[in-house]
């Protein structure tokens, strides 16, 4: 193949990604989705887009993040990280929700870069090795991407921790087998408050035609979820933290953080349990459709 064959086929090829309108949405022009980071409370830092969230922990050995952002915005998220004063290579963990293309950006980077230590529910860690198309990187067209890296493990109850900070997980199987949800207290100003972190509520993954083609014939993953969310409804949350920016409306709580408006937007101690109630409703109806039997 000549340059210029090799050339046109490359165009050709990006062409191809480009029909696809999941690329366009989703993998290109990164920088649009761009938010300025900012404090949330206490030790917890907001340095995701405006759609997938990442949120960094301070703890007295180091930096932690849940999540890692999309693949091809790890640069957006180093640049979050200096802009609020914090260095990348002390980020020491990443925890991530769950295995999906649009969480584990920056994972590969940050490993290879700063030896950063990558935990994960065991399994989507399963499911990376025996069924990495449901990883979905293919629908970022990136070759010169790879799957996640994995050091650690989390199972159902487990306890992790860094440095100073302690966190409760439990494994919340539904949006994916190894969806974690995460516990852990934030203090400030003498001010002590649980977050909780829930790994992924989509029910992109629970629809029939998905479920079908994984063998999933009876839909039993519809019910898991619904377990799922039962299992931690009533755990104490009081800052509860989104994988997406929609889950827990995290731009505008921003707008009213750097408005000054009063008490602390993301402080509510029956946000996690509405939210939660909501999202079980919305799958029982889901069912009911028959649309989607």
């Amino acid at each position: 193949m000549t340059t210029r064959e090799a050339y046109l086929d490359f165009v050709q090829r990006r062409e191809e990604a480009e029909s696809n309108p999941m690329f366009k949405k989703f993998w290109t022009n990164q920088e649009r989705r761009y938010v300025k980071p900012f404090h949330i409370f206490g030790n917890v830092w907001y340095v995701g887009d405006s759609w997938v969230c990442v949120h960094l922990i301070e703890t007295s050995a180091g930096l932690l993040l849940i999540d890692a952002g999309n693949i091809g915005a790890a640069p957006m998220l180093v640049h979050a990280i200096w802009s609020l004063g914090f260095r990348p290579d002390d980020v020491k963990w990443i925890i991530l929700s769950h295995g999906h293309v649009d969480h584990f950006g920056a994972a590969n980077f940050f490993k290879r870069m700063f030896g950063t230590q990558i935990y994960i529910g065991e399994p989507d860690a399963v499911t990376k090795e025996q069924q990495p198309e449901l990883i979905y990187l293919q629908d970022a067209h990136n070759l010169g991407e790879d799957l996640y890296p994995v050091d650690h493990v989390i199972r159902d109850g487990d306890t992790l921790h860094f440095g100073d900070l302690t966190i409760q997980c439990r494994l919340v199987p539904g949006h994916t087998k190894g969806c974690v949800a995460l516990f852990f207290p934030v203090t400030e100003n003498e001010r002590t408050v649980r977050a909780g972190y829930y790994g992924g509520f989509g029910f992109n993954t629970l629809t029939k035609a998905y479920l079908r083609e994984i063998g999933d014939t009876t839909y039993s993953m519809r019910q898991i979820y619904l377990q799922s969310l039962r299992s931690v409804m009533d755990e104490p949350v009081d800052l509860f933290l989104g994988n997406h920016t929609d889950n827990n409306h995290v731009l505008e709580k921003r707008e009213k953080i750097i408005a000054g408006c009063g008490e602390n937007p993301f402080l509510n101690s029956s946000e996690w349990k509405m939210f939660l109630q909501a999202k079980e409703q919305e799958m029982l109806a889901y069912i009911a459709d028959p649309a989607n039997n």
